[in-house]
């Protein structure tokens, strides 16, 4: 789709985006503000980290969901379809239902102080919105870009949680971890608990003094659950996500007796408690594309960067898979070498190409970036060239990876993105920019 044949919400909201991130959060109060601040109506579980938010996300709302409560998730960035970030009852929302919600921001934000707004910004509009107006039990809400500062910092939560803390967005951040875990422990709430996964002790140290200073209550996540309590059945692979694992079953195991009892209008189970089939169930049926997920000899991954990439190579080396076939593309803003040199040991060969994105790497440039830390490489003209090129008689798993759009891209191509497409696409300009 073109920029001329979006609709006329989509063109509007999108011609008011701005690459980056704008600091602060006043713009984002007064476009709720005058929506009526739906973000204060929706019970809210607020979760920030370098990798793994969006898994644990996943994961809570569909073991929430198993319990009988009607949950929302909005994260961020899609795949491929704008909306995915918006899902609700476990499903992507409907073209028409993002669009009404869209259209009722886009006459906010033209009628508001407040017209200086990021793309990501009215995005999140449009999800409190959305989620006030469906009357969600809880929202499954991931932050964007740090915490502190994240336009999803206005909600009003029941649980904060943060996931495992590394160097990426340093130039916003900080470029160290314990500068970048003070920017995310920023969610934290008083009197509110949050969650903190797996970390090293300094970042421990950050998020906990952030805790005590406000007064919420702290738990770390390996002391409240193990990865012997994760169903048989998870259907995640990686050691990553398991870890993910011990983070959601940490924040539900805290959650259970913060969440309201279903408001919705459909009979439910009145329990929020996630008994342990509930917990089976929705471990049993998390569905998260694109992060370690087989698609024949085809591995898909949206690694972008150097703790994603550890994670990556340390499941890989669980599974003992050595000498693939590597299709990536990269942002020029990402550390692209380290990231490299963190998966060489498993890398045959490696086949360049160029993501849907304004900030990627050319296929000749990230070609010489991989020969340089010593993965032979050839540029390729397309992600489509790439994995005809790569599904060759040698048998080697090729591994996709690099970036989350490039992700999508390829589990179209291959026959794998799980939802129906709609009339959003990977060409849409808001895949361009920012979040």
């Amino acid at each position: 789709m073109t920029d001329s044949e979006q609709p006329s919400f989509l063109a509007e909201l999108a011609a008011r985006r701005r690459f980056g991130m704008k600091p602060g959060l006043d713009a984002i109060r007064t476009l709720c503000a005058v929506l009526g601040d739906p973000q204060l109506s929706v019970p809210a579980v607020h979760v920030a980290g370098t990798n793994g938010k969006g898994a644990v996300c996943a994961m809570l709302d569909a073991c929430l969901r198993e319990t009988g409560l009607r949950v929302g998730r909005y994260t961020s960035p899609h795949l491929v379809a704008l909306n995915e970030r918006f899902f609700l009852d476990g499903r992507p929302v409907s073209d028409n239902v993002l669009e009404d919600c869209s259209a009722r921001v886009s006459a906010a934000v033209s009628s508001s102080p407040a017209a200086d707004l990021t793309f990501f910004e009215a995005l999140t509009a449009v999800a409190f919105l959305l989620y006030a107006r469906e009357r969600v039990d809880a929202l499954v809400l991931e932050t964007g870009l740090g915490g502190r500062l994240d336009a999803t910092n206005v909600c009003a939560p029941i649980l904060t949680v943060i996931t495992r803390i590394g160097l990426d967005h340093c130039d916003w951040l900080g470029d160290t971890v314990e500068k970048i875990a003070d920017e995310k422990a920023g969610i934290i709430k008083p009197g509110v608990p949050v969650v903190l996964g797996r970390n090293v002790d300094s970042v421990v140290a950050v998020v906990k003094a952030r805790a005590d200073a406000v007064g919420a209550p702290f738990f770390y996540a390996p002391d409240l659950a193990s990865e012997t309590e994760i169903p048989a059945d998870f259907s995640l692979a990686g050691t990553f996500n398991r870890e993910n694992a011990v983070t959601a079953l940490a924040a539900l195991k805290v959650l259970s007796s913060r969440l309201p009892r279903s408001s919705s209008p459909v009979p439910r189970p009145p329990s929020p408690v996630p008994s342990p089939a509930s917990l089976a169930a929705g471990f049993a049926h998390v569905v998260w594309p694109g992060r370690f997920q087989r698609v024949g000899r085809f591995l898909v991954d949206g690694a972008h960067n150097p703790p994603a990439a550890r994670a990556l190579a340390s499941a890989l080396a669980e599974q003992g898979l050595r000498d693939l076939t590597l299709v990536c593309g990269f942002c020029g803003d990402k550390d692209v070498a380290e990231t490299l040199r963190i998966l060489k040991p498993h890398i045959a060969r490696a086949l360049a190409v160029k993501t849907n994105n304004p900030r990627s790497l050319s296929p000749e440039d990230l070609a010489g970036r991989l020969v340089s830390v010593g993965i032979p490489a050839e540029p390729c003209a397309s992600l489509a060239a790439a994995i005809g090129r790569a599904d060759d008689a040698s048998g080697r798993t090729v591994l996709v990876c690099g970036s989350l759009f490039l992700a999508g891209e390829a589990l179209v191509a291959l026959g794998a993105y799980p939802w129906p497409l709609t009339r959003f696409d990977p060409s849409e300009s808001l895949n361009r920019g920012g979040l």
